[in-house]
């Protein structure tokens, strides 16, 4: 895998385009021409060139063919323009990113892929990105994470009635653990659209159902034709629970077969089209392995320094090495109140329960050992594995599956109400 797919994996969250800048072109007399407007702010050639470099990049490692290049500068520029859109909303909002979370993400990327930050930073030179650009290409994306944390993902609730009818409707169908591939085209309409605007969407939308099932390729009128988010991807949604498509798509989903194209189906956010590009079933038992654990925490604060909070647990450390009782040491010194109590006990520990940090350090300590101190976000730890079992987590599974994919659906649903509404409430001007 090329370090410039490993990179994206950020962005392809957030924003397909993504921020991550190519090396700039040379030679252009042109690169500070303004493209467009967007309320104070500006879009230059310079910036739109170095986005269309990327994308290029991503169409081609995809093995699609590339669309003419005004209607790929068209979709890229509307790319950069929402990402303009939601930096001027966190930068009222104060949202900022620092240089240390920064480091932090670059660093998690280097070690997922099984590099040192300098060999991370090598790699990527040699597939065209300037480091210091994608620094703060990566900053941007962090900025626009927390600012749909604020705006949709803290707002996103799922009841549990709304998990067990989910449960109950999958039961009923006979869908229970099938996964879907799809790809979506979206023809947008904007709140302020007159019937007769509406009706040309609605043309322009029906015939490109009618090219696809004449036999044209869906990934490249994707590229060509559509507004969604994932149009310089080609339409590709990727795998997905039934709880995970978008509600609006699930009646027909349920029903289509492999590589079918739906009819048109309508939303606020204009005419989609989409198509069932595989399917499978995951459907099976789900066995883990839980570990019993026992931790002690002391956070780092005003009074308390991180080198307060090491020195700390260094020295609980050397006394339950020494015979004294961790449970002991917990109810007098963690600051997890709610385990303290119980001795630092945190009980029977399913993959995925808790920060990632804490749970690789505990997946790596043998029954019965303590482990080194270490740093989680919620301040410093050290732990104790008290006993490990097989554990048969279907049903819970289930359920939690279940409220995630229901939780993802909202958001993404909620993100793109919300991301047409700062389109049309915002001064955008194309030069």
């Amino acid at each position: 895998m090329s370090v410039m797919r490993i990179g994206l994996c950020i962005c392809l969250v957030l924003l397909p385009c993504g921020t991550l800048l190519a090396k700039q072109p040379e030679g252009s007399n042109l690169l500070d021409k303004i493209l467009a407007v967007v309320n104070d702010d500006v879009i230059t050639q310079a910036e739109l060139n170095r986005e269309l470099a990327l994308v290029e990049k991503q169409i081609r490692a995809r093995n699609m063919g590339l669309p003419p290049m005004d209607v790929l500068r068209s979709q890229v520029l509307e790319r950069i323009i929402y990402r303009n859109l939601q930096l001027q909303l966190a930068e009222t909002n104060r949202i900022k990113v620092d240089d240390e979370a920064v480091n932090r993400a670059i660093l998690r990327f280097a070690s997922d892929n099984n590099m040192s930050l300098s060999q991370y930073r090598d790699a990527l030179q040699n597939e065209g990105f300037d480091f210091a650009d994608y620094r703060e290409g990566m900053r941007m994306e962090m900025i626009i994470g927390r600012l749909r944390q604020r705006h949709i993902i803290n707002q996103v609730l799922i009841t549990n009635q709304e998990v067990e009818d989910f449960l109950t409707t999958q039961a009923a169908q006979g869908n229970a653990g099938d996964e879907f591939r799809l790809a979506h085209i979206l023809v947008s309409v904007r709140e302020s659209s007159s019937p007769e605007d509406i009706d040309k969407q609605r043309q322009k939308a029906q015939k490109i159902v009618d090219r696809l099932r004449e036999g044209a390729d869906f990934a490249q009128i994707a590229i060509t034709e559509s507004d969604g988010q994932q149009a310089l991807e080609g339409g590709d949604l990727g795998w997905r629970s039934l709880g995970q498509v978008p509600s609006l798509f699930v009646g027909t989903v349920a029903g289509m077969k492999q590589g079918e194209v739906s009819n048109l189906i309508r939303s606020p956010s204009g005419f989609h089209v989409i198509k069932l590009l595989e399917k499978r079933n995951k459907l099976g038992k789900n066995i883990v392995t839980q570990t019993k654990v026992r931790h002690i925490l002391v956070r780092t604060s005003e009074l308390v320094s991180t080198k307060i909070a090491q020195t700390r647990l260094d020295q609980l450390r050397q006394r339950i090495l020494g015979g004294e009782d961790f449970a002991e040491l917990a109810r007098s010194n963690s600051d997890d109140n709610t385990s303290a109590v119980n001795g630092g006990d945190l009980g029977w520990i399913s993959p995925g329960n808790l920060a990632p940090e804490f749970e690789q350090v505990m997946d790596r300590t043998a029954v019965g050992a303590t482990s080194d101190v270490f740093e989680s976000p919620f301040g410093w730890h050290l732990l104790q594995v008290l006993d490990r079992r097989e554990f048969d987590n279907t049903e819970q599974a289930r359920m939690e599956q279940a409220r995630e994919a229901l939780r993802q659906r909202k958001i993404e649903e909620q993100t793109e109400v919300w991301l047409q509404r700062l389109r049309d409430e915002a001064f955008v001007e194309l030069k």
